[in-house]
């Protein structure tokens, strides 16, 4: 191909007709895809997020569905002079601009009554250490119910005239009645002495083993008394009663 012919082709239509045809296809390539991408994203729009706090968490979500938003509870609280259920936090706060299908997650105020583990005081601290324990848990804490045994030392916890035990989960918000020993010896204890001076040990034999041997002692000296008693009776009878039988002896 002589140069004259090839600058031909190089400034022909069909050469340049090609790159003008491939120059608006990608334009519009360009433009759909800047389209597509408006409508995905929702460009250009903005809602307002509303404010859900202090509302039941069924009002929040009609709310949110009106605004083509979308409602994700994602942890729970407590606050016990707060209505169960009602909206506490939420995340993106009120009044950010959103888009349509965003997510708003909030946290609610507990519908049940938390539980709470009993700690360990039954039969193991004093009153004082009991109620310390007690309230850092959250308890709330009536008066003690005193029964016999050793002086503000804890024997038993009561829930509504119920007695519970270490380990057992209990409502937060419940009264707990803690029985404390008053000092005083139960009658059915049983006491147990120990070194005794040795003239209270020969008081005391006289209520064991050795009183009935002191018994046994007693009967037999009463038989041997009886005995001698008949010793004296069959001596006196064989006296010689009769005149006869004497020698006399001048």
């Amino acid at each position: 191909m002589t140069p004259t012919e090839f600058f031909k082709k190089l400034t022909g239509r069909y050469l340049w007709g090609n790159i003008f045809a491939m120059c608006i296809f990608v334009v519009m390539l360009v433009v759909a895809a800047q389209i597509g991408l408006n409508y995905y994203t929702h460009h250009g729009e903005s809602i307002a997020v509303p404010n859900l706090r202090n509302i039941p968490i069924e009002n929040a979500i009609n709310v949110a569905e009106e605004l083509d938003l979308v409602i994700v509870v994602s942890d729970t609280g407590y606050i016990k002079t707060v209505a169960p259920g009602t909206v506490l936090e939420q995340i993106p706060a009120a009044g950010t601009f959103v888009k349509s299908g965003r997510t708003i997650y909030l946290t609610i105020n507990a519908i049940n009554t938390p539980t709470v583990t009993l700690p360990d005081i039954i039969d193991n601290s004093s009153y004082r250490e009991a109620i310390a324990k007690l309230r850092a848990k959250g308890f709330k804490i009536g008066e003690p119910q005193y029964i016999p045994g050793e002086k503000d030392w804890v024997y038993g916890v009561l829930l509504n005239g119920r007695s519970v035990v270490s380990g057992q989960r209990l409502p937060i918000e419940a009264t707990l009645t803690i029985q404390v020993g008053n000092g005083q010896r139960d009658a059915s204890d049983s006491i147990y002495v120990t070194d005794l001076p040795h003239d209270e040990y020969e008081d005391v034999s006289l209520y064991g083993d050795d009183f009935e041997g002191s018994e046994s002692g007693t009967e037999n000296d009463k038989k041997v008394e009886a005995s001698e008693s008949e010793g004296h009776t069959s001596t006196g009878s064989s006296a010689p009663q009769n005149g006869d039988d004497f020698e006399v002896v001048e």
